[in-house]
């Protein structure tokens, strides 16, 4: 595999294997999430300044007000953090 495709499989993988802990195995409840997040983006966290930042990225994951984090909203968050990471963010 490419290594576009090596990280696209590594997103779907990292995606179900969380999905999968608790409730639906296609969505991640707001638990999975953090733990996604705990777990996957650790230098993420221990940046946030407080608890209610966290609270505030999580509930920001959900787009549609679903209570639940879809593999859509996921890649939506981990290409916005990628884009910030490279410092290519939207122009204005």
């Amino acid at each position: 595999m490419t290594q576009l495709e090596t990280a696209m499989a590594i997103l779907m993988k990292t995606f179900d294997t969380y999905a999968a802990d608790q409730g639906k195995p296609d969505t991640l409840t707001k638990a999975e999430a953090r733990t996604l997040l705990e777990k996957e983006l650790p230098a993420l966290l221990k940046g946030a300044k407080n608890q209610a930042e966290v609270d505030k990225l999580l509930n920001g994951l959900d787009f549609n007000g679903d209570s639940e984090v879809d593999f859509t909203e996921f890649v939506v968050m981990v290409a916005a953090l990628t884009c910030a990471c490279h410092n290519r963010g939207p122009k204005k």
